[in-house]
Order: structure tokens, then C-alpha cells, then sequence
């Protein structure tokens, strides 16, 4: 056995511990920030710790501020683009690779091109379109240009193309048609994919702050992001603890997403890399 793995096997553990504590290092101030008075920032920013926990930047988010209402925009919204992205995807992912038609060998390098395109650079024309829709200041029309993402295409047919045709084959010459096999044979074969394009389009909604912001004419339609940067001005300044306090609430339901997808979405990257 060579001696040297045990060190290096040292060296990596205390390496990735370092990474870990710099990376956590903001979230630890932001948590501990959101109890703080705005006084306290003032007169000491760079302190960690606040001299007495005080609660009211939360109860002065949801009370003064009405974030309760951006935060079920939020919902709202993320919920319309993780099902449609979960289900559209999944067609798309399932007709490219196991299905035979004209054109499929030109739409896929459109897909995979798309994802190089800039997104600030579609605002005018999604904007345009949104008008003449008449969807404006609706919170369909902050859903409508994340409704299908092409990473999510781009992953589904990844994993599209590890399901044997064997399997889809039986399923046919048993009468099953391709609704049926798309639903009871291959959605199931796909969980890790699923979960990794629910939780990537769930972190594209809910972080999203340009196109809400152009989109949205009233507070009534805000998101949390937008939300937040309302919630957080008072009388021309920035109340800082009512900031921090709305990003550890922001920070909240992703947290709960992944502790319960983490498995599947490990899988599901893994995967996707591989093949």
C-alpha cells in the first residue's frame, strides 16, 4: 500500500474543510447580521455577532414591509416553472432521443445553442412579445420565458439516451402507446433527472430579479428578489437588518429543496457528466 495515500487523503479532507468554512463564512454573517439593529451597523458593520438577538428586522419584513405577498409571487411563480419544465423537458428530452422524425438532427444543436445566447439580450423581444400578449404585470408573464429551459431539455435527453430500447419496444409490442410509455415506462426510469431539472429551474425562478423587475408594473406582482429590494429602503436608506433578514427567508426554501432532492440531484449531475 502506498504510504503517501493516507496524506494525501489528509491533505484533501483539510483542503475541502477550508473551502467549506470560506464558502459558509457569508451565509454565517448574513444569519447573524439579520439580528442586528440598524444602529449596530452603523456604529460597528464589520461585527460578527450582534450585541442582543432582536427579532423585529422579521417581524418588520412580513408586518411593514409585505413580504409575505412578494414571497407567494415567488411560490407562485417557481411552482408554474418547475412543472413545466419537469414535463415539457421530458417530452423534449424523449422525442430527441428515442424517437424517429425529420429535423431532430437540426433541433438539437438549436437547443444547445440557445443556451449560449445571453439572457439579458432576450429582454426586449420577450418584453415585446409579453405586450402583445397582453400579459403584462402578471405573474404569467414572469413564468413565460422559463418555461422550458434548454438546460432542461439538454438534461432530459442525456438521460433519454441511458433508458434501453429494449424496454420501450416491449411496451409497444405489448399495445402501449407513446403517451402511456412516456408516463408508466420512462418518467420513472428518470427520477435523478427530474429532480436535478426541478431544482435548477426552481433556482432560476426564485433568483430571478432583472425580468421580474421590467415585467412587473405594481407591487402586487413583485417576487421575493424584487420584493426584497422594496422591503429594505427606508427613508432613503437601506435598512440593512430587514435586508439580510428577507435574504436568510429567500435562502429558506431553497435549503429545504435540496436537503430533500440532494441525493437525486447528485445522481442526476453525475450522470448527465458522464454521459
Amino acid at each position: 500500500m502506498n504510504k503517501t495515500t493516507p496524506i494525501r487523503s489528509t491533505l484533501t479532507y483539510i483542503a475541502l474543510a477550508v473551502i467549506t468554512i470560506l464558502m459558509l463564512l457569508p451565509f454565517v454573517w448574513v444569519f447573524f447580521g439579520s439580528f442586528k439593529t440598524q444602529a449596530e451597523f452603523f456604529s460597528d458593520p464589520g461585527a460578527w455577532f450582534p450585541k442582543s438577538f432582536q427579532v423585529q428586522n422579521y417581524v418588520g419584513l412580513f408586518t411593514d414591509g409585505g413580504f409575505g405577498g412578494y414571497m407567494l409571487n415567488s411560490i407562485v411563480v417557481s411552482a408554474i416553472v418547475v412543472v413545466c419544465n419537469v414535463l415539457f423537458s421530458s417530452m423534449a428530452g424523449y422525442a430527441l432521443a428515442k424517437l424517429r422524425f425529420r429535423g431532430r438532427a437540426v433541433i438539437f444543436p438549436l437547443v444547445i445553442a440557445s443556451m449560449i445566447v445571453p439572457y439579458v439580450a432576450l429582454f426586449v423581444p420577450q418584453f415585446v412579445i409579453v405586450v402583445q400578449m397582453g400579459l403584462v404585470n402578471t405573474l404569467m408573464a414572469i413564468a413565460l420565458p422559463l418555461l422550458v429551459m434548454p438546460l432542461s431539455v439538454f438534461i432530459m435527453r442525456q438521460f433519454a439516451h441511458g433508458v434501453p430500447f429494449e424496454l420501450l419496444e416491449a411496451a409497444r409490442l405489448d399495445g402501449a402507446g407513446e403517451p402511456r410509455i412516456f408516463f408508466r415506462v420512462f418518467l420513472p426510469l428518470t427520477g435523478p433527472g427530474l429532480a436535478t431539472v426541478a431544482i435548477l429551474s426552481f433556482l432560476s425562478s426564485w433568483n430571478n430579479f432583472l425580468w421580474p423587475l421590467v415585467v412587473a408594473q405594481s407591487q402586487d406582482v413583485y417576487t421575493a428578489p424584487v420584493g426584497l429590494a422594496v422591503a429594505s429602503q427606508a427613508s432613503n436608506t437601506i435598512a440593512f437588518g430587514v435586508l439580510l433578514a428577507g435574504a436568510m427567508v429567500v435562502l429558506l426554501p431553497i435549503l429545504i429543496l435540496f436537503l430533500f432532492l440532494q441525493k437525486y440531484f447528485i445522481q442526476g449531475v453525475a450522470a448527465t457528466g458522464l454521459k
